[in-house]
C-alpha cells in the first residue's frame, strides 16, 4: 500500500473507530511510539512532542535524510506514520505552562521518559489531572513508573532497551545452545512491540473506564511485563518440570528443501500419523518406537529428519509446506528479506505500506501496515512520518489561539522550535 491508498474504500466515509480522541506524546524510539501510531491509524489524532534535537529514533541507523537535509532514521520511520510533531524544550521554564495548556484539550497525555523525569519538570499524573481531571495519563517504561500502586521494581532506575528486557524475560537463555552466547534480539523490537501492544489496549480500556465513570486514569506499561507475557512459555513450563530449554515432547523444527527451510510442528498424534504416511512410511504409525512423543524426539535425527529432507528434497521450500498445509501438517517457509516483501499475502492484506523518499533514492522506504482488520472500517490512507517540528505553529495556533508575534516570541526565546 502506498501513502493515501485506501483499502475497504466502502467505508470511507463511516470514519474510524477513535476519530476524536487526541493524544500528545512525549515518546522516544519505539514502544509507545508503535503504541500511538497503532491509535493514529485507528483515527486518533497523535501530535508527537519532540526536543529541538527530536525522536533518538531519527538518529538511528539505517537513516535517509529529509527536505532539509537532517538524517530520519529507520527507528523513526517505522513507528511514526499518521502524527504530527511538536518541538518544545521542556528544560525551558515556560515549556510547563505550554504543556499543560495543550493538555486541556486532548484525551490522552503519554510518555516513555525516565521514570520520574516527567515529575522533575512538574508534568506527572497529578498534574496534568490537576488542568483536565478525565485526561488518560500513560506511562511505558522499562520496569514501571515509580511507586505506581505503591510498589517499586528494583530495577526502576535501569535504562532498558528491547534486548535488555527481552534478556530478562528469560527467553534468551531458555534458547541458548550449548556454551554459545545467546542470539540477541531474534525477533526485532520485541520488548517494545510487546510494551506497545498492552499500552494501547491499556488506553483503550481507560477511554472505555471514562465513558462509565467521567473520570480518567493513569496506565502504567512495564516492558518486562509486557515481554514476560509474551514469552510465557519460560515460566510456565518451568512451574511444570521442563527446565534448560526443553520445550517439550513434540517435533517443532526445520528442515530443507530444495531451495531452503521451512518448519514443521506436530504435537498430536493424528497429526504425526499424516505426516508419516506423507512421507511415504504409514508403516511408523504404528512403530513401537514412535508410540510416545518422546520417541518422536528421540528418532528426530536418526529416522524423521533423514525420511522428511528426502520427500522435500525436489520440492522447493513453499511446495513442500503447500503439499503438507492440503494434508494438515502445520508448516510454513523460512522466507528471507525478499521474498517477505514479494509474498503473496504480504501484498493481499496490504502489509507493508511505501513511503516515497525526499532524498533522491527510488527505492521507497517500506514499514509494516495496520495487522489490525475491520469490517465495516477503511484501511488508511497512510500519511507519511513528520518532520522534526514540522506541526509546531500549526498545533499552537489551533488549540492555545496564539498569534504570529507569540509564536515569534518562544521561537526567539527557545521554548520551541
Amino acid at each position: 500500500m502506498r501513502l493515501g491508498d485506501v483499502a475497504n474504500a466502502d467505508f470511507l466515509d463511516r470514519g474510524k473507530p477513535l476519530d476524536g480522541v487526541r493524544v500528545l506524546s512525549f515518546e522516544q524510539m519505539q514502544a509507545l511510539p508503535f503504541a500511538t501510531q497503532l491509535l493514529a491509524r485507528l483515527g486518533a489524532d497523535v501530535v508527537k512532542v519532540e526536543s529541538p534535537t527530536g525522536d533518538l529514533g531519527r538518529t538511528s541507523q539505517p537513516a535517509m535524510t529529509d527536505p532539509e537535509g537532517r538524517p530520519v532514521g529507520a527507528t523513526f520511520l517505522r513507528n511514526n506514520l499518521g502524527k504530527r510533531s511538536l518541538c518544545v524544550d521542556l528544560r525551558h521554564e515556560r515549556a510547563r505552562d505550554l504543556v499543560l495548556g495543550l493538555a486541556r484539550r486532548f484525551d490522552v497525555v503519554a510518555e516513555s521518559l525516565k521514570p520520574g523525569a516527567m515529575g522533575a519538570l512538574g508534568l506527572a499524573y497529578e498534574d496534568f489531572a490537576a488542568v483536565n481531571e478525565s485526561v488518560i495519563y500513560l506511562s511505558v517504561s522499562g520496569f514501571g513508573a515509580a511507586g505506581s500502586d505503591g510498589r517499586t521494581s528494583p530495577y526502576t532506575s535501569w535504562p532498558a532497551m528491547a534486548p535488555i528486557v527481552e534478556a530478562m524475560s528469560g527467553i534468551y537463555e531458555m534458547k541458548r545452545v550449548g556454551d554459545g552466547p545467546p542470539v540477541v534480539a531474534p525477533v526485532g523490537g520485541l520488548g517494545d512491540l510487546s510494551a506497545a501492544l498492552f499500552a494501547a489496549v491499556g488506553v483503550l480500556a481507560a477511554l472505555r473506564d471514562r465513558d462509565r465513570t467521567g473520570e480518567g486514569q493513569q496506565v502504567d506499561v512495564a516492558m518486562l511485563d509486557a515481554t514476560v507475557a509474551m514469552t510465557d512459555i519460560v515460566a510456565n513450563f518451568w512451574s511444570m518440570g521442563l527446565e534448560g530449554g526443553d520445550v517439550g515432547r513434540f517435533i517443532l523444527d526445520g528442515f530443507r528443501a530444495a531451495d531452503g527451510w521451512f518448519i514443521i510442528q506436530v504435537g498430536r498424534e493424528q497429526h504425526f500419523a499424516r505426516l508419516v504416511e506423507f512421507i511415504g512410511h504409514p508403516e511408523w504409525a504404528s512403530d513401537p518406537r514412535f508410540a510416545t512423543r518422546q520417541g518422536w524426539v528421540d528418532h528426530l535425527e536418526d529416522t524423521l529428519r533423514p525420511a522428511i529432507e528426502r520427500w522435500a528434497a525436489a520440492l522447493s521450500k513453499v511446495e513442500a509446506c503447500q503439499a503438507l498445509a492440503a494434508a494438515g501438517i502445520p508448516a510454513g517457509p523460512c522466507l528471507d528479506e525478499e521474498e517477505l516483501v514479494h509474498d503473496p499475502h504480504v501484498a493481499a492484506r496490504d502489509m507493508l505500506v511505501e513511503m516515497a523518499r525526499p532524498d533522491g533514492v527510488e527505492q521507497p522506504v517500506l514499514t509494516p501496515g495496520n495487522p489490525v482488520r475491520l469490517s465495516k472500517v477503511s484501511q488508511g490512507p497512510e500519511t507519511r512520518v513528520p518532520w522534526l517540528g514540522e506541526h509546531t505553529g500549526e498545533v499552537l495556533r489551533k488549540e492555545l489561539d496564539l498569534t504570529e508575534d507569540e509564536l515569534g516570541a518562544l521561537r526567539a526565546d527557545g521554548v520551541i522550535t
